[in-house]
């Protein structure tokens, strides 16, 4: 089971993504997919053959999106404790090289490794989580090496949609 949490901005762009499958996507490939079966044989028809297969994944989309939505809680203020880093934090880390990253601790759903936003089930998040500046964590990766951060700052972005 996932974690519950998100971002706001997380949970607007899933919205969002519901909303478009719904009121916009769907009736395009329902559409292609009446004028295709409208053509004759289905059975060798690649265009109504193909027009299902997206249906199917855009139906299996929705419904995890209808179930998914209701069970997420939004985190839109900052922890009680601001001094130690939590769910949303953007934290600096330096590693035992002395290379920076930066990192943001958000919601299993919205993760992306290309803005280094991190899923709070993690390794790295899980060794960060309640931690403070000027603290250091050790990670044991999948290759059972170890890496070592220092924490160099973080802070809390805040933003309600």
């Amino acid at each position: 089971m996932r974690a519950p949490y998100i971002t706001p901005e997380g949970y607007k762009r899933l919205s969002d993504e519901l909303d478009f499958l719904f009121r916009v996507r769907r009736p395009e490939v329902t559409r292609a997919v009446s004028e295709a079966a409208a053509m004759g044989d289905r059975s060798e028809n690649a265009e109504y053959i193909y027009g299902k297969k997206m249906l199917r994944e855009i139906d299996r989309r929705i419904r995890f999106l209808q179930k998914r939505l209701p069970d997420l809680k939004v985190i839109d203020r900052l922890p009680d404790n601001p001094t130690k880093i939590y769910f949303g934090a953007s934290v600096e880390l330096e590693n035992d090289e002395g290379e920076i990253i930066n990192i943001r601790i958000v919601g299993s759903d919205e993760f992306d490794p290309e803005q280094h936003w991190i899923s709070i089930e993690s390794p790295l998040a899980r060794a960060l989580i309640g931690k403070k500046v000027d603290e250091g964590v050790n990670i044991l990766l999948p290759d059972n090496s170890r890496v070592n951060y220092y924490i160099l700052n973080f802070r809390y972005e805040l933003s309600v949609i």
